[in-house]
């Protein structure tokens, strides 16, 4: 059985800490309004429920800045979720706001956090470590669709680091320790066979 990925999740920009990033609207689906969505959260379901508000993060000059999107029913179309929102009646809003990066309040999911996640701003800075002896720190997430990569600056470059049980059995925030059970050659030079 794979390992369970551990996720991080991306606050939202300095104007606006407290939220966290759930996801991104790719492109319209149908005639009603529809927005296909790229999912930032392993729990949709904690996310976007019906009545979940969502700030958007798009371009100064875009109709769409300062405005936030009210969920009216999350989709699931050949396993692609299908987000509905109040505020696009049809296709032609739903193509006026392609590429919107979508932020919900902390607040409203913090009661739903699921076990193994931790936000950006707790993880970033954090000594990385491997027994016993530090090896980097944490200097940033990187998501992708299979699993998070913690970027680990080393003296010796950066390093990628699946953000995996196996690889990274604990996180603990008050000691400022991530430690981590890296696979052989993954911070070092491998010698070759004789």
């Amino acid at each position: 059985m794979a390992d369970a990925p551990k996720r991080a999740e991306a606050p939202r920009p300095a104007s606006g800490a407290g939220s966290l990033r759930v996801g991104r609207l790719t492109k319209p689906h149908g005639l009603k309004g529809g927005m296909k969505l790229e999912m930032y959260t392993d729990n949709p379901e904690l996310r976007f429920t019906p009545g979940a508000v969502f700030h958007l993060q798009v371009p100064k000059d875009s109709q769409w800045f300062g405005r936030t999107l009210t969920l009216r029913e999350l989709r699931w179309f050949n396993s692609v979720p299908v987000g509905f929102f109040d505020e696009l009646i049809d296709r032609t809003a739903a193509e006026s706001i392609v590429r919107a990066i979508l932020w919900i309040d902390e607040d409203a999911v913090a009661e739903g956090k699921e076990d193994n996640a931790w936000y950006h701003h707790q993880l970033v800075g954090l000594d990385v470590v491997r027994e016993g002896v530090k090896v980097g720190t944490v200097a940033e997430i990187q998501h992708f669709p299979a699993q998070d990569l913690l970027s680990v600056a080393t003296p010796s470059g950066t390093v990628l680091v699946p953000f995996v049980e196996a690889i990274v059995p604990s996180v603990d925030l008050e000691a400022g320790i991530v430690q981590i059970t890296p696979p052989a050659g993954l911070f070092e030079e491998l010698e070759p066979d004789a």
